[in-house]
């Protein structure tokens, strides 16, 4: 769990006995390139520690894949509508790579989340930090041109922009692919 719990740290700092607590509850599983982690219209169950690999999260609206964020090694993936509100997920996350994960069940989590004050603590800034991307993110597709997004999106995440096809960039920044072939070639 070195990758998971190094960006755990970096966030908020947990004791030896809160990561041992958290320990207990997780369970290591991996999942081929493609694979659909988490389903809309279904419920999961489980919440996803990224040790290594990246995934995408995206809507489908009339048959068209909208991606709406990317996740890689340190960080977690989850249903926000299961965790919160015990409703079915209205997102899929999809493996982009071959992802080594660790898993622990949403019941589990949100038990840490109320009984442990530095996972709480570390839940509720990761939420801000959520927060603050899907604000920014609206912000920059109402009021920016396709060129200065996708400048942003290369400053905010050069670690996706090496690592992701460019068709769900594009789809993440509400742009067409050859938009975003030209932009790319201008450079």
């Amino acid at each position: 769990m070195k990758n998971i719990l190094y960006k755990i740290q970096s966030l908020y700092p947990l004791s030896d006995a809160t990561i041992e607590e958290l320990k207990a509850y997780v369970t290591p599983c991996r999942f081929p390139k493609r694979y659909q982690m988490i389903k809309a219209d279904m419920f999961c169950k489980y919440a996803y520690f990224i040790e290594k690999g990246m995934t995408r999260s995206f809507w489908l609206v009339d048959g068209e894949e909208i991606t709406t964020s990317f996740a890689w090694e340190g960080s977690i993936v989850f249903s926000m509508d299961e965790l919160y509100y015990q409703k079915k997920s209205e997102e899929y996350v999809e493996a982009l790579e071959e992802v080594e994960a660790y898993r622990i069940s949403l019941t589990d989590l949100r038990r840490l989340f109320e009984t442990n004050l530095e996972l709480c603590n570390w839940g509720r800034i990761i939420h801000q930090n959520e927060y603050r991307r899907l604000h920014r993110s609206h912000k920059e597709r109402l009021t920016l041109p396709a060129k200065e997004r996708y400048e942003e999106f290369k400053k905010q995440f050069p670690e996706v922009c090496q690592r992701v096809n460019l068709g769900f960039i594009a789809s993440y920044l509400g742009i067409t692919l050859p938009t975003l072939s030209r932009i790319r070639s201008e450079e």
